[in-house]
C-alpha cells in the first residue's frame, strides 16, 4: 500500500512540476484554500490537513507567498494566529493545474479499475475511515 501510494504521488508530482512548475504539496495547499470558506484557512489547520509540521507548513507557505500564490493574514481574534489566503494568481495557477492533476489521477489510478472496482474501493475507504470491522467479522464477534 505504501509503495503504491508513494509511486502514485511521485508520478502526479512529476506531472504537475513539469507542466506547471507546481509540486503536488503546493497543489494540495492551494486546493484546500480554494475549497475553504473565504478562500482562507488557519496555518495550523493546513498543517494538520497536509500532514506537515509547523516548520514544514511555514516553508511551503513562504515559497507560495514569494510566488504570489497565497498571502498570509493575521487572525483578528488571535494575534499569534495566521491565515493562508488564496490570491487571484494562486487561483489562476490552480485552475491551470487542476486538469493535469485530474487527468493524472484518472490515468495512473482510476483507469486501472473497473467501475465496480472503483465503487468497491470507495466503500472500503469509507469503512476504513470509520474504522468499522468487515460485516462478516462483526457478525462472528457477536
Amino acid at each position: 500500500m505504501l509503495e503504491l501510494h508513494s509511486r502514485l504521488l511521485a508520478e502526479l508530482d512529476a506531472e504537475l512540476e513539469r507542466k506547471h512548475g507546481l509540486p503536488l504539496s503546493s497543489y494540495e495547499l492551494l486546493i484546500n484554500l480554494a475549497d475553504a470558506e473565504g478562500r482562507r484557512v488557519r496555518m495550523s489547520e493546513l498543517a494538520e490537513k497536509l500532514l506537515l509540521s509547523r516548520s514544514g507548513i511555514t516553508r511551503l507557505a513562504d515559497r507560495l507567498e514569494r510566488q504570489g500564490l497565497i498571502e498570509r493574514q493575521r487572525c483578528p481574534d488571535d494575534g499569534r494566529g495566521l491565515f493562508a489566503h488564496l490570491t487571484s494568481a494562486g487561483d489562476a495557477k490552480l485552475d491551470a493545474a487542476r486538469p493535469t492533476h485530474l487527468a493524472g489521477v484518472r490515468r495512473h489510478f482510476l483507469d486501472l479499475l473497473s467501475v465496480d472496482e472503483q465503487r468497491e474501493l470507495g466503500a472500503l475507504w469509507k469503512r476504513l475511515e470509520g474504522q468499522s470491522p468487515a460485516p462478516e467479522l462483526d457478525a462472528v464477534a457477536r
